[in-house]
């Protein structure tokens, strides 16, 4: 049992504990008619988040009468308890819920509420149903392929390492700290992301002049235009307009077969992330696929625009290599006129509000899952001089390097976990050694 778990040896003070021995598993109702709109909230697989969280808000609220949660009392939520999603595509995803948000809180019967009853740490237990052991042996547990679940039994000989009890709390402490942190640090990324949408509404509307100022109608003089007003000196072309770029083409519609050590490669929508190419995760091809793609204007050159247009609609970014790479019909290049068009300007653009809304009206305000070239040669571009350009283009910049940097710290904390959840949770590094 202990080799099943990888797990060299067990540590001093140490057991291999079933939870059906210890944990009550509560499950859910919902009241004849579903939800209402008032009363208990009444949580769902819909409110665990794939990181562990609930997120109950006015978006997704859900709601039981009074009288109904009064006969299923029994079904009360309590601080620290776990949340297990028993069905669904989403089957045997978790959270705990640290701190109720209402005094009373019950669970639909999509959830299992798992609940130590005394030689567990709630948030140990947690953190091990989290970890990939726990994660393992929920997913052995998960039967059915149209309709996937959890039945009552999954408890049954499910194995958990139990360490000493002010043990199981300084590991809990130790991995919430870090989970605390990644959370501060995701909190930061999207404020700073609210605060770049702002800007990025002023620069691409108003501008920045000569002094650093961002224009008013109250101070500069502003004009009409078929994407609203904006500054007198600026212009409004089509992204086909030769003035503003050289080529919208996009990547090859042929696809290469796979070549195990090719040096080339090729990129879909799915390999930009980041706001830049994950060389790793790209096909490698032969150079003979390399050559009849790139003979077919499917490379893209530094400082070309890629755009999707497939799956994933109106994600950019500004191609800085390799060079050794083509990129599939998925991915749009767009090569603007350096003279007229700024990169830099261009790329945030494309993420803008005015992108946004264009490609609204083109899907007739339906989920646009394609665009074809057609389309993206119609988009209207709002031109201010070369120099304005490039000065919205470094502002804008500097913010993603910001949220670039919160990122990676995210990330990084994120790997730290992972390791520490790996050490601690088998007693491979005991918290007495910390």
């Amino acid at each position: 049992m202990i080799k099943d778990f990888e797990i060299e040896e067990l540590q001093d003070g140490w057991e291999i504990v079933s939870i059906e021995e210890d944990a009550d598993l509560i499950s859910g109702l919902r009241p004849k008619g579903g939800a209402t709109d008032e009363g208990v909230p009444s949580l769902g697989g819909e409110h665990i988040t794939s990181d562990g969280h609930i997120k109950f808000s006015d978006k997704n609220a859900r709601y039981v009468p009074k009288e109904f949660f009064k006969s299923v009392g029994y079904k009360r939520v309590e601080d620290n308890d776990i949340l297990i999603n028993k069905d669904g595509a989403n089957t045997g995803k978790l959270a705990i819920l640290k701190e109720k948000f209402s005094p009373n809180i019950t669970i639909n019967e999509h959830v299992f509420v798992l609940r130590s009853r005394k030689i567990f740490d709630q948030k140990y237990l947690f953190y091990w149903m989290f970890s990939y052991l726990g994660q393992r042996q929920i997913k052995e547990r998960i039967t059915g392929s149209a309709q996937p679940g959890l039945s009552s039994r999954f408890t049954k000989d499910f194995i958990v390492l139990k360490p000493p009890f002010h043990e199981q709390q300084k590991i809990a402490e130790i991995l919430e700290t870090v989970d605390n942190a990644i959370d501060k640090t995701d909190a930061l990324i999207k404020k700073y992301k609210r605060l770049k949408q702002g800007l990025m509404q002023k620069l691409l509307t108003r501008g920045i002049d000569e002094n650093g100022h961002i224009r008013s109608e109250k101070t500069h003089k502003f004009k009409d235009s078929p994407l609203g007003r904006i500054p007198e000196e600026w212009d409004v072309l089509t992204m086909s307009d030769k003035r503003a770029t050289i080529m919208v083409t996009d990547g090859s519609h042929f696809s290469p077969s796979q070549e195990q050590d090719g040096k080339y490669l090729i990129a879909n929508i799915e390999n930009i992330k980041d706001g830049t190419i994950d060389v790793d995760s790209c096909k490698r091809i032969s150079e003979k696929d390399f050559e009849y793609s790139k003979k077919n204007k499917c490379k893209p050159e530094y400082g070309d625009i890629l755009f999707s247009k497939d799956g994933t609609i109106g994600r950019s970014i500004k191609f800085t290599g390799p060079e050794n790479l083509v990129v599939l019909s998925s991915i749009a290049i767009i090569r603007t006129n350096n003279y007229i068009l700024c990169a830099d300007y261009l790329v945030q653009y494309m993420q803008s509000q005015n992108i946004t809304s264009q490609l609204h009206i083109l899907s007739g305000g339906s989920a646009l899952k394609r665009i074809v070239l057609k389309d993206i040669k119609t988009f209207l571009l709002v031109i201010p001089s070369i120099v304005e350009q490039q000065r919205i283009g470094m502002i804008l910049s500097q913010a993603d390097e910001v949220i670039e940097k919160e990122e990676a710290y995210k990330a990084k904390l994120e790997r730290i976990k992972r390791g520490l959840m790996e050490d601690l949770l088998t007693g491979r590094v005991r918290v007495n050694d910390l």
